[in-house]
């Protein structure tokens, strides 16, 4: 199963024998909070669900970021009637990291069919709703480790053994800039992979096989481990996504650079890609 759905497509299911349950995950580094933005209009039927606090827990020593309580989001997902055997299609404002966080943590938690509507509410040409639906609750447990995971010392490991991919711009890759955390920089070894070249101008991912070409030229070549970290493991998810669809397996650590970061003992490196 494709792990991206087009609002065609969606549109098509939504009216079909098995809808999916569908997710609003409307967020913005810095805010404002997606809320009156769905209150406003949302896709009819969707539910929304708070990043900061139902897909991550309390910024900390592990991110700002970090994985949330799985009682927590056990609950968010439950009540959005999210069950083991239901399809879930998860959007957001158009960026798609959002949409990716929700989707990489059910994935991760074990959820099997979970797709991400792609180019997000923008792409969307049905009606909109103001209506806040009241879905039976779900029966979704979580079940963390079905897809790859790496903390702090797993990515630092695999910057030297395999591919590890920076996907935050290349001028906080390079440590021109660092406007959110205590240092600038990257891990050692990592090699910069902007996330923002994964979509198109409408924020819609590029063709299986561009995304392929894309990653096999950064270094994805077969039998090597790939995985992804970020600022806050947020935009990665991102990019495990784009690399989902050119058929890469890929973990997130989770932490990212975050965590990395504010933790003085971690090396730091400066400057451009080598390669």
């Amino acid at each position: 199963m494709k792990p991206i759905i087009s609002a065609s497509e969606l549109l098509s299911e939504s009216v079909g024998p098995r809808p999916p349950v569908l997710l609003d995950v409307r967020w913005q580094l810095g805010g404002p909070p997606g809320l009156p933005e769905y209150e406003a209009g949302h896709i009819p039927g969707a539910v929304y669900v708070d990043l900061d606090t139902e897909l991550a827990g309390p910024p900390g020593a592990g991110g700002r970021h970090p994985l949330p309580d799985m009682a927590v989001f056990g609950a968010a997902m439950r009540r959005a009637g999210v069950s083991a055997d239901t399809p879930v299609v998860v959007y957001d404002g158009g960026l798609g990291w959002g949409a990716a966080r929700a989707w990489w943590l059910l994935r991760w938690t074990g959820h099997t069919d979970v797709r991400v509507l792609d180019g997000g509410l923008a792409a969307w040409t049905g009606e909109l709703s103001k209506e806040t639906p009241r879905p039976r609750p779900g029966d979704f447990t979580p079940k963390p480790g079905a897809r790859g995971l790496l903390d702090a010392d797993g990515a630092a490991a695999l910057a030297r053994s395999g591919l590890l991919l920076d996907a935050r711009a290349a001028e906080r890759y390079r440590g021109d800039v660092e406007p959110i955390d205590p240092v600038g920089g990257h891990i050692p070894g990592a090699v910069s992979a902007p996330t923002t070249e994964n979509v198109d101008e409408d924020g819609r991912f590029l063709a299986a096989e561009a995304l392929a070409a894309r990653f096999s030229a950064l270094g994805a070549a077969e039998g090597t481990d790939v995985a992804v970290y970020c600022g806050s493991g947020v935009s990665g998810a991102h990019e495990v996504l784009a690399l989902e669809i050119a058929g890469i397996p890929a973990a997130l650590y989770a932490g990212s650079w975050s965590e990395w970061s504010a933790d003085p003992g971690r090396p730091v490196a400066k400057g451009p890609d080598p390669r």
